[in-house]
């Protein structure tokens, strides 16, 4: 997906010249994917979001320009399952990137900022589609692990970790206790508290007991790396039917975290 950015004026329709320029860069894109086949790479999915972002970007008012939140990356089949594999980390990467794009821009959003993933059997492997939207919603801040690629909510107010099965989360790891470390969250705040683990826990690299954790603070036990997020999730209002993802990669953020 690539080629040098155009310039583009904000509430400009499109026109003949716009759907030409945009017809040529498919077909030379489509040419090249099928001779090549390299398939996409995370770069090729950020550039597309910018040029979507700066297409479909509009002025409301003198001070308010108005920037889809709401996308849709449709992919081969080939490119999809590789994407995925990356896990939650990758549209946590793709979400910051419209974040920070859109305050360069002066851009602002409706609601929060959401991504899917979906395969698509009518793509070639390297050509990508984007579609987005507006989308107006309350947000609503839920507290996530990230463990080893997966991702855990965090539906308790206190939750166990280690290697034992009588720990909310398990995981194999030889070096945690069976009962390593507890997360508590009160619906605000979280804190981690090591459960006198035999080879300890540390937070941010540094040893601790017990500690008030922050959005992405890393805890360590044994082999074992966890990342403390918080992200919104977005009540959505559509003008477009609600669209089913029962295997899409999904991911909301929005600037700023949990009031404190």
């Amino acid at each position: 997906m690539g080629g040098s950015q155009r310039g583009w004026q904000i509430g400009r329709p499109v026109g003949i010249l716009d759907n030409f320029e945009k017809g040529l860069e498919r077909a030379v894109n489509g040419a090249f994917a099928k001779t090549f086949r390299s398939g996409l790479q995370p770069v090729e999915l950020t550039s597309a979001l910018r040029r979507e972002i700066d297409t479909k970007a509009a002025v409301v008012t003198r001070d308010r320009i108005l920037a889809p939140n709401d996308f849709t990356l449709h992919l081969a089949p080939g490119d999809y399952k590789r994407m995925k594999a990356m896990g939650p980390a990758l549209t946590d990467e793709l979400t910051d990137f419209v974040q920070q794009h859109a305050r360069k821009q002066h851009f602002q959003f409706a609601g929060g900022v959401s991504i899917t993933m979906q395969p698509d059997d009518s793509l070639s492997t390297g050509i990508l589609n984007v579609e987005s939207q507006n989308v107006k919603g309350d947000v609503s801040w839920v507290p996530v692990l990230d463990i080893g690629g997966k991702r855990y909510p965090l539906t308790h107010s206190r939750t166990v970790i280690g290697r034992g099965h009588e720990a909310d989360i398990t995981v194999d790891d030889s070096g945690t206790s069976r009962k390593h470390i507890e997360v508590v969250w009160d619906g605000s705040h979280a804190q981690v508290r090591d459960l006198g683990s035999t080879n300890g826990s540390q937070l941010n690299g540094q040893p601790v007991k017990k500690a008030v954790l922050e959005p992405d603070s890393v805890i360590t036990i044994g082999r074992t790396r966890i990342v403390f997020r918080v992200l919104p999730q977005t009540s959505v209002r559509s003008s477009r039917s609600p669209r089913r993802e029962p295997d899409a990669t999904r991911a909301n953020n929005v600037d700023g975290f949990w009031a404190r």
